[in-house]
């Protein structure tokens, strides 16, 4: 019986590191998921699994740009060394809002709207508004095309469009970047920065889960918290290359007529059953 167990981890590892940075809602993926293979394990354990096993897609981000993110590397010039230093300056400003606004809100998101049909319709919106979105920027000419000239203002107003994202089905990935490009970034530098600013985001949503949750686990859980983590961390990293491929020769508007999809059926589904 275990077996299956890990075999129901490893699909949700997979779903986990295909949706966490695809615009496409992680949240609505894994109540479908959930609804027709749920792990047997405790509600309080399976509600920390969820947000732990972020931690491998989070890793990934790491593992592909380690050498980008550490202003220490000795094989970068003073100039790469400030930018560097400079980019963390401007994750660490966008984490703000939902840092300030995430922690007074997260338990009373999750309570009240941590539902099928809050899912559904958020799914549909922001899949509607990345084809609106697209089409209103199809003749404008983004003036931030390099992530080092991402300026501290832009980065902040991303970090409030991150917090859309407490909500439920609406997809961190796609709230930021649907905000970096409104306000002028490319769409490689809203996805780029999307990335780094997940680091944080998600390590503090970790620890606050692990935290809440205590450190007594038995062996199973462990084991399945660790397939988890790893499928999404391998899984995560033909993602987030597949997106930055993709975003240099094409816009979001297919994603988002599949969040329009995936709504309808989120709806539909369980609407029928009741």
């Amino acid at each position: 019986m275990f077996t299956l167990e890990i075999i129901k981890a490893i699909v949700l590892g997979i779903v986990e590191g295909l949706t966490e940075w695809l615009p496409v809602s992680s949240t609505g993926h894994m109540i479908l998921v959930d609804e027709f293979m749920s792990l047997n394990v405790s509600k309080a354990f399976m509600d920390m699994f969820l947000v732990v096993i972020q931690l491998g897609a989070i890793l990934a981000v790491v593992a592909l740009n380690f050498d980008r993110l550490n202003p220490f590397s000795k094989r970068k010039t003073y100039l790469k060394k400030r930018q560097t230093i400079s980019l963390w300056g401007k994750v660490i400003v966008g984490c703000i809002p939902a840092a300030v606004i995430g922690l007074a809100f997260n338990d009373y998101m999750e309570e009240h709207f941590m539902n099928a049909q809050v899912v559904a319709f958020t799914l549909i919106l922001y899949g509607v508004l990345f084809i609106i979105v697209e089409n209103y920027n199809k003749h404008r000419t983004p003036s931030i095309k390099d992530i080092d000239y991402l300026d501290y203002k832009t980065a902040l107003i991303i970090g409030f469009f991150q917090v859309l994202s407490l909500v439920p089905g609406t997809s961190r990935s796609g709230s930021t970047i649907l905000g970096g490009i409104l306000f002028g970034t490319s769409r490689v530098v809203a996805t780029e920065y999307t990335f780094f600013l997940a680091i944080p985001v998600m390590f503090g949503a970790s620890a606050l889960k692990l935290f809440k949750f205590g450190f007594n686990y038995i062996f199973e859980e462990v084991i399945l918290l660790l397939v988890g983590m790893v499928v999404a961390f391998i899984v995560s990293i033909i993602s987030i290359k597949f997106l930055l491929r993709y975003v240099r020769t094409n816009d979001f508007k297919a994603f988002g007529w599949y969040r329009i999809i995936l709504g309808l059926i989120v709806f539909v589904y369980f609407y029928f059953q009741g």
